[in-house]
């Protein structure tokens, strides 16, 4: 599965956005996960500050 935004927390900081190594995320009011580019390697989990990010 890729990764999962909770739209709630995110803060839409960006870290996330700078670290996939694949550009599967983009940033609207909130970061977005285009599951399709997903490698769900977790590169984004890490640097998520609030975690709002999580690979289910």
């Amino acid at each position: 599965m890729p990764a999962v935004v909770d739209g709630d927390a995110c803060t839409a900081c960006g870290s996330c956005v700078d670290e996939c190594p694949v550009g599967a995320i983009e940033l609207n009011d909130v970061a977005v996960v285009d599951a399709d580019l997903c490698t769900e390697c977790g590169t984004c989990v890490d640097v998520c500050a609030v975690g709002a990010i999580t690979l289910e």
